[in-house]
């Protein structure tokens, strides 16, 4: 995948689908606001559900900071469309089953020793005891997850890439970063 990106570099632009709309722009969707951009790996996920609803819970932090919150999966956009409703989340998710946009920000998969890390195996226990159940796999398996806030003028201001599956900042320590 290449180097990754870091503070001060400028962020990628690219087109997206949603799971209800395609053919979306990132920095016209960003407009002249803060970008949060996660990546994360796919719906059916334990781990990724339990992220996608923390996140869900704690959207206010990113709308008391003018930030719009995106968050990547490996999923495909129809399969999450006939689950689940726009209505239902109030960032936009951003639907990547080809993971194009990964490779544009550098997100690679881990190797088996990441994936079957402890810290991967406790939070998907952890996933498990919240109700989140594992749903359809899709995209790469070992995909590990990235965060990235992105200023008005699309340079980045903070960059993470998870070293586990769960390695994502959570929704505090990001909006915290927010200037």
């Amino acid at each position: 995948m290449g180097l990754k990106l870091n503070t001060g570099d400028k962020a990628p632009d690219f087109t997206f689908d949603t799971p209800w709309e395609g053919g979306k722009k990132f920095y016209s969707e960003c407009g002249d606001g803060t970008a949060v951009l996660v990546f994360l790996r796919y719906y059916g996920c334990p781990v990724c559900r339990m992220e996608l609803a923390d996140f869900k819970r704690e959207n206010a932090r990113f709308e008391d900071k003018k930030a719009n919150l995106f968050i990547v999966i490996q999923s495909d956009p129809g399969r999450i469309a006939s689950i689940t409703r726009k209505e239902d989340w109030p960032f936009t998710i951003i639907c990547d089953p080809d993971a194009d946009i990964y490779g544009s920000y550098h997100v690679a998969p881990g190797g088996i020793i990441k994936y079957m890390h402890p810290a991967g195996l406790v939070a998907a226990i952890k996933a498990t005891l919240k109700g989140f159940r594992h749903g359809k796999f899709e995209g790469k398996e070992t995909q590990l997850p990235a965060a990235f806030i992105i200023s008005p003028d699309k340079t980045i201001t903070f960059s993470h890439y998870g070293k586990t599956i769960p390695d994502v900042p959570s929704a505090t320590i990001l909006a915290a970063r927010i200037n």
